[in-house]
């Protein structure tokens, strides 16, 4: 061996031999196990989408579920039935039992139909009716339904008056919103549902806050007095009406009453007149007599007999002696 020259003996290292069953035996393990790993779990509140390398190929329900092993099949497991929120105007902070908020001026200040400023808060709920569409179709939901629920507030307010904001239309403003929100989604085809639309607090600006204020206690009066006044209307003239309809019955009773009188004063002067057309100069004594007890009823009255009955004394008759007229037996 030359000078510096060096050998290093290593040792040989001899590795069992595998039996054919051995690797037979691993193959089946390993491969297994690959097909079990398709197996998966579906909770309540969600679906299985199955993705067979990269495209959709079913929608399984709740429940143990089976898919070919990754690569060749995937699934995802939305929360269909949890409900989303997005705020508009705001950020909360922290939720707990004092909740804390941020305000977002420049999503909540806009312009109303009448061209005045009001500061809005929204709410939207929405929770996923299209798990394949939620998925697939757009790339990021939550920011859609965002910026769509921003520009549809924008545009429905700036259909409305500033008072219909603040006071009575505020629920026609939610419908509004989330009708037009919902066609909105739909054609972007985002798989949502929005389930509700509220106005969390709906101002004007603070620098106007107080003189809005006076205008709203004013409406409010308004409205008081009007009903009050309706609610008088309402008394009164069901009791005006009920008050002319007995004085109408009155009347009709009274033009009766005085028709039958009339009547029955013409039956008794057409038996007088008949009466006096057989002897008239007795009628008219008698008349004269009952007219003039009549006019003098306290005055003690006597009859002087005319003609000559062959004395100088006039004879006179006690009119008080007499029988009343109809009373002779």
């Amino acid at each position: 061996m030359p000078a510096g020259d060096f050998e290093v003996n290593i040792p040989e290292i001899k590795l069992p031999s595998l039996g054919r069953n051995t690797i037979v035996l691993a193959v089946v393990v390993v491969l297994g196990l690959w097909m079990a790993s398709g197996f998966y779990m579906v909770q309540a509140d969600e679906l299985g989408v199955v993705l067979r390398f990269g495209k959709l190929t079913n929608v399984t329900e709740p429940g143990l579920n089976y898919h070919l092993p990754y690569p060749v099949e995937s699934v995802e497991t939305p929360q269909v039935t949890e409900v989303k929120r997005v705020e508009i105007g705001f950020r909360t902070i922290y939720r707990g039992q004092q909740a804390r908020y941020e305000d977002m001026p420049e999503e909540s200040l806009m312009l109303t139909g009448d061209e005045n400023i009001v500061d809005i808060d929204l709410i939207v709920q929405f929770k996923i009716k299209d798990p394949a569409a939620y998925l697939f179709e757009v790339r990021d939901v939550y920011k859609s339904v965002k910026s769509a629920s921003e520009a549809t507030l924008r545009q429905v307010v700036g259909y409305h008056k500033i008072d219909e904001a603040l006071t009575d239309g505020k629920f026609q403003i939610q419908q509004e919103i989330q009708q037009k929100l919902q066609e909105i989604l739909d054609l972007y085809n985002a798989g949502v549902m929005i389930v509700a639309v509220q106005l969390q607090d709906v101002h004007p600006p603070d620098e106007v806050v107080d003189a809005f204020k006076d205008v709203a206690s004013a409406l409010e009066d308004k409205n008081k007095y009007i009903n009050q006044a309706q609610g008088y209307q309402n008394d009164i003239i069901p009791r005006t009406r009920g008050q002319a309809e007995q004085l109408i019955r009155q009347a009709e009773s009274y033009s009766e009453q005085r028709v039958l009188h009339a009547r029955g004063e013409a039956d008794r002067f057409e038996s007088v007149l008949k009466e006096y057309k057989l002897a008239p100069q007795v009628t008219e004594t008698r008349l004269y007599l009952e007219t003039m007890e009549k006019v003098m009823p306290r005055v003690k009255k006597f009859i002087a007999k005319t003609g000559n009955n062959g004395t100088n004394l006039m004879p006179l008759l006690d009119m008080r002696s007499v029988t009343p007229a109809g009373n002779n037996p």
